[in-house]
């Protein structure tokens, strides 16, 4: 009898989670999106520090009119990448646990995940027209971070940790001028890859 009061119990705060929470999300899409990163960070290596034209270490843009075509590129061709990668095993995970991939949590995921990062997208311009490009790294890690941290209370709390995590890589990119790139490939990569598999082995194995 008691046995079956601790599974209806349990049962019942399954059903409230998944209405309350997105546990859609697929682990395997956050390592997709790591080694993306990691594939863009090392072409924008490439472009970045052995251009004559940027000096890095003062925080002076002198002129990356050449590069900056191949960066924007690479910047979109990740992005792209990873958000098809997110939808469509998003979806499929969705469909395999009979759940929604699209309600009202999704939402509110998506809006708490967005206004960080717009205001960080905001940010990054005003830097790159005052020329400051070294604070371009540390604030895409921090603002990103934010938006995890925000995003957290409507699915799986372990993203809190990944965002608090990629708080910490921005601050230590603005205290280390000369290495946001790098910085950067660990948050955006490694951090993604292994949070990534952690929660492809804690929730869909």
């Amino acid at each position: 009898m008691e046995k079956d009061y601790l599974k209806d119990i349990s049962q019942i705060r399954s059903i409230m989670e998944k209405s309350s929470r997105f546990i859609s999300l697929s682990g395997l899409s956050g390592v997709l999106a790591g080694i993306y990163a990691l594939i863009g960070a090392a072409i924008a290596h490439e472009l970045v520090y052995t251009s004559e034209v940027i000096v890095y270490e003062r925080l002076v843009l002198r002129d990356v009119r050449g590069n900056l075509t191949a960066l924007i590129i690479i910047a979109l061709s990740v992005l792209l990448l990873t958000i098809v990668t997110g939808i469509v095993l998003t979806k499929r995970k969705a469909k395999k646990e009979g759940v929604k991939s699209w309600d009202e949590t999704t939402k509110r995921l998506l809006i708490n995940l967005f206004i960080p990062l717009i205001a960080g997208g905001i940010l990054v311009v005003i830097f790159y027209n005052q020329g400051l490009i070294a604070l371009i790294a540390p604030v895409t890690l921090i603002f990103y971070g934010m938006g995890l941290i925000n995003a957290s209370h409507y699915t799986y709390r372990d993203i809190r940790f990944l965002g608090i995590s990629e708080v910490i890589l921005g601050l230590i990119a603005s205290a280390v001028i000369g290495y946001g790139l790098l910085i950067w490939a660990l948050g955006f990569g490694v951090l993604h890859i292994i949070y990534g598999a952690l929660m492809y082995f804690k929730y869909e194995r």
